[in-house]
Order: C-alpha cells, then sequence, then structure tokens
C-alpha cells in the first residue's frame, strides 16, 4: 500500500502555477490561519526620508545575453508586488502593483529565516546561547535526530545533513511535506505524517555529519528557534518584538503564522509592510543604529558578512568564480559592497548594500514552475545600485 505520507511532483506543484493564487496566499495569511502578533511598541514611527527619482525607465539587462528591457516591464514579468528603494538613507522608488497598498503587510516567506539569525547572533553575543552546544543541549527530547546532534553553529550554516523518513532528500519535495506538516498547505487524503513544527524535526535523521555539506532546509531554522525559546523563556514573536520591532519605529505589527500547538512557524511566515521591511534594512545599513540608538550591535551587523570556512562559502553556485556564501541564516554574495540579503520564494527579497549605501526591499508572487525561470531580482538590484551610484 502507498504511504500516504510519499507524494508526487504533481501533488506538490497543483496551485503553485497560477500568480494570482499565489499572492493571495502571500498578502491574506492573517485571515486564513492562527497568527501571533508582533507588536510595533509604543514608540514614534521612524520616517524615511523621500528623494523619488524616475526609475520606471531605467533600462536593465536580467541576464547575460537577455535584452535591456525598462524596470517596469522587469517588474511586471516578475509578477512583482511592491518595491521600495532606499539610497543614502531616502527612499527614491517605490511602487505598489496589484491593488497592494503602503498600510498592507505581506509574507516575507524565507527572508524571515534571517529575523531568527540576527536573534541567535545577539543572543550568542551576550553568552545566553552556545554556538557549539547541540540543540539537544537546550531541548533534550530532540537528543538522536538530526537536529537535535548538531550544533547551533551548524543549524545557522544549514549544515545538517538529514533525510526525513528514511526518504532521499529532495529540497521542493521536502518543503512541501513540512508545509503540509504545519498546515500552510492542505494535506493529502490520509495523510499520516507530523502534524507540529516540533513532531516534523523529530523526524529527520542524520545521514552525514554535521558540516559535510550545505543542506538549506527549513528544519535548521525550525530548531535554532526551538533553542531561542527555551532560552530566553519567551515566544519567537515576543523576543522578536523586544529586541528589534518594537524598538525599529515600524509603521504596523508584525505577525507569524502559527502551526497546530501554537509554535511559530520560523523558516517563513512573517508578515509585514514593505516599508517596514525596508526601515529593518536601512537600521542595519546604518550598522544597526535608528538615528542616535543602537539596536544592534555594530560588530554584530559587520559579522554578516564573515561566512566561515566550509560548505557555506559555496551556498549558492553562480556558475562563475564567486559562489554566494551564508552565514547567519543571510546569504552572502562577496560582491565588494559589503552586501548581504535576506531571500524568499515567490520573489520576497531585503538586500543590504553598505558600499552602495543601499537598500532594496521587495515583494513578489512569481510562479515557482519548471517553465517559468525564477526573475534574476538580485542581478537587476546590483544594476539600479550602479546606476544610482553613478
Amino acid at each position: 500500500m502507498t504511504n500516504p505520507y510519499t507524494v508526487d511532483n504533481a501533488y506538490w506543484s497543483r496551485g503553485y502555477v497560477d500568480p494570482a493564487f499565489v499572492r493571495l496566499g502571500m498578502t491574506r495569511a492573517r485571515e486564513t490561519g492562527p497568527t501571533r502578533r508582533v507588536w510595533r511598541g509604543a514608540g514614534p514611527r521612524w520616517d524615511l526620508r523621500e528623494d523619488h527619482e524616475d526609475l520606471d525607465n531605467l533600462l536593465v539587462t536580467p541576464r547575460t545575453g537577455d535584452p535591456a528591457v525598462k524596470l517596469t516591464e522587469f517588474l511586471a514579468a516578475a509578477e512583482t508586488d511592491a518595491i521600495l528603494v532606499a539610497h543614502r538613507g531616502k527612499i527614491v522608488y517605490e511602487r505598489y502593483f496589484h491593488g497592494m497598498r503602503p498600510h498592507d503587510v505581506h509574507l516575507s516567506a524565507s527572508v524571515a529565516k534571517s529575523w531568527t539569525g540576527l536573534l541567535a547572533a545577539l543572543l550568542i553575543d551576550e553568552g545566553v546561547l552556545d554556538a557549539d552546544q547541540p540543540l539537544s543541549h537546550y531541548a533534550p527530547e530532540l537528543g538522536g535526530t538530526a537536529f537535535g546532534d548538531a550544533t547551533i553553529h551548524h543549524l545557522l550554516h544549514m549544515g545538517t545533513v538529514m533525510d526525513y523518513g528514511g526518504r532521499p532528500f529532495c529540497k521542493p519535495l521536502e518543503a512541501q511535506r513540512y508545509f503540509a506538516a504545519v498546515g500552510i498547505v492542505p494535506r493529502p487524503a490520509g495523510f499520516t505524517g507530523p502534524t507540529s513544527v516540533k513532531e516534523h524535526l523529530a523526524t529527520a535523521r542524520a545521514v552525514a555529519p554535521p558540516g559535510t555539506e550545505f543542506r538549506y532546509d527549513n528544519g535548521n531554522t525550525e530548531a535554532v528557534a526551538e533553542a531561542l525559546r527555551r532560552v530566553t523563556g519567551v515566544s519567537l514573536a515576543d523576543l522578536w518584538s523586544e529586541r528589534v520591532w518594537a524598538r525599529l519605529g515600524a509603521d504596523e505589527d508584525g505577525a507569524y503564522c502559527l502551526d497546530s500547538t501554537g509554535t511559530e512557524i520560523a523558516c517563513g511566515r512573517y508578515s509585514a509592510t514593505l516599508r517596514d521591511l525596508a526601515r529593518l534594512g536601512e537600521m542595519l545599513r546604518r550598522g544597526g543604529t535608528v538615528g542616535d540608538r543602537q539596536l544592534v550591535p555594530e560588530h554584530i551587523v559587520a559579522d554578516l558578512t564573515n561566512v566561515p570556512p566550509g560548505p557555506a562559502q559555496r551556498a549558492l553556485p553562480t556558475g562563475g568564480a564567486r559562489p554566494i556564501g551564508y552565514h547567519n541564516f543571510w546569504w552572502v554574495p562577496g560582491d565588494g559592497h559589503g552586501t548581504f540579503g535576506a531571500r524568499g520564494i515567490h520573489g520576497q527579497r531585503l538586500q543590504v548594500s553598505p558600499g552602495r549605501e543601499l537598500v532594496i526591499a521587495h515583494y513578489g508572487s512569481h510562479v515557482m514552475s519548471p517553465s517559468v525561470p525564477v526573475p534574476a531580482l538580485e542581478a537587476v538590484f546590483a544594476q539600479i545600485g550602479d546606476h544610482l551610484t553613478g
């Protein structure tokens, strides 16, 4: 008899080929499932200055050999929902599409992994969390699993080499099985798999020692988030609010989606407005400051681009001499501008480039299909930066 937890590509790809369907999920997460508020705090809003430039007709070349197109044409093809470009601390370009408005929230998908990495870096720096301890030191019930036996350092660099349920690891399929486990997508008839974040983590078994391979998987982020809860005694939502969001001068509350047990889904279910996403990037570009307040120690921000030796230095092959690295759940392209970024499925991006004095926040709903190329967002962002810096 076929295991109902073993499903094929056809099942998981249904519904992921229509941008309108994707957009509905990205913009209505607070209305379709349980969420936990991330309080914006009682302080004043951080007003970002504006000095707009007409970039609509800027010619960009998404990939080598592609014809040059206007920026607005590229954004339309990329199913962009919203984009904000800040240069030298001022908003120079801001556009909303498909009915999205500045005060509307949008899922950031795996961009939210970087929030967990930033919190972990803060607690490690303060001595509250030990990067050299295995997760099982903080969550003993996960001992003997791939995540429980990996150190916090390995988890922060996607260094856990695992499979689930004895199946050969397939990143797209395991991501969708995880989404089913936590209730993001409908479960197939007869589903017998895990139904919460922690149940999902408990099914992982190591197939190689930690640190021998870069294996991008949501479980690494969920494992670190569990350690953060254990060492602080508060929810991830409250921790993120207390340490960053309530001190940022955000426009709106953020929100984490929850699993069936009320646990935040840390790996990619955080909602916020575009401007608040940009505020976070601008705070980091300024070395962790908002005005005269130091939200994040400057040395922690500076360390985000220090990818440690090992597989994380080659996290994303580019086909060129310079692969993209990964550190504390942030992507590091090593482009000579000190750039680091957060990336999420369907076109969610936050890119911070101190050398260019540039921050770009982007929300999208591009489809995930073998027949639809992933938009070359980072290449276009670089061209925007080159144009602005002259």
